[in-house]
This record gives C-alpha cells, structure tokens and sequence, in this order.
C-alpha cells in the first residue's frame, strides 16, 4: 500500500522557550482529524525567519495511506 508523508516543523516563538505540550497535542490532534498518522517525532534546530541561528524545535513527521 502506497503511503504519503508530511514533516511539520515545531518551534517556540522566542529562543530558549519551553516546547508546550498542550501545543503539540493540538497539532497531533488537528493533522489526526485529516487522516494522517503520527510516524515520528525528532528534535532539531530549526531555522527562525530572521537571522542565521536557529532554535530548538521539533519535526513532526506524519503518514496517511494514499
């Protein structure tokens, strides 16, 4: 069976933020209402919109059959 995948970045807005739980929940709980699957969760430094230094976020990644 053919599988599709979606990466979602997650990261706190201001450097050096607590990554919120409630927030990961609710973007596992929205992508879940469209049909994918959690496939995995990793932590990486995520590029911000300014500036050459990134923060601490997470890569969400999710499947859903095709």
């Amino acid at each position: 069976m053919p599988y599709q995948y979606k990466v979602v970045e997650l990261r706190e807005k201001m450097i050096g933020g607590k990554m919120s739980g409630d927030r990961l929940e609710k973007v596992l709980n929205e992508h879940a209402g469209q049909g994918w699957q959690l496939k995995a969760i990793t932590g990486a430094d995520v590029k911000g919109r300014m500036g050459p230094g990134g923060v601490e976020g997470l890569l969400i990644t999710f499947e859903r059959p095709v």
